[in-house]
């Protein structure tokens, strides 16, 4: 379904730019609570990326096409102690539908099981973003009891390590 190879790589400051443009998108934004974006600045993003990767624990990456178009973001995020990983994924809508969600999804489930020592990883969708729940249930996601140890949320979506292998 990609028509160009994408490129996936850890983010670094060369990324800013692009990041700050993705998260002040409205329409990128407004399933996270941010509608109109988040209206941040490449200062906040400086202090940021200082915190956004801890290998091999954290990771984000940034997602380009072949010919070096941004299309966004993906990360994992594992809790040591309980061996869950936070997933999520943010792609500009110029490139939306396209099968790089799929694509980049699949490589940071990868490496949040692999580097990241996870034994499940979850998502947490919002009940009205509809292509984000059909991309999870394709991938292998399923509806599960959410566990007392995290934040209060209506949706926990999981895939634990030997369902993926």
């Amino acid at each position: 379904m990609v028509d160009n190879k994408i490129i996936i790589r850890e983010t670094s400051r060369d990324d800013l730019d692009n990041i700050m443009k993705l998260w002040n998108n409205g329409e990128v934004m407004k399933f996270v609570g941010f509608p109109h974006g988040l209206g941040t600045t490449i200062k906040n993003l400086e202090k940021w990326i200082i915190q956004a990767i801890k290998l091999p624990y954290r990771c984000h990456y940034s997602i380009y096409l072949e010919d070096g178009t941004y299309c966004g973001e993906t990360f994992y995020n594992t809790d040591v102690n309980t061996k869950t990983a936070a997933l999520d994924i943010k792609l500009l809508p110029i490139v939306q539908g396209k099968g790089i969600a799929s694509e980049a999804l699949l490589y940071t489930i990868d490496k949040a099981f692999e580097e990241g020592k996870a034994e499940r990883v979850y998502v947490e969708p919002h009940k009205d973003n509809i292509s984000a729940w059909k991309l999870y249930e394709r991938l292998g996601f399923v509806s599960k009891p959410r566990p007392v140890y995290l934040e209060d949320n209506d949706v926990y979506l999981e895939i634990e390590r030997d369902e993926w292998i």
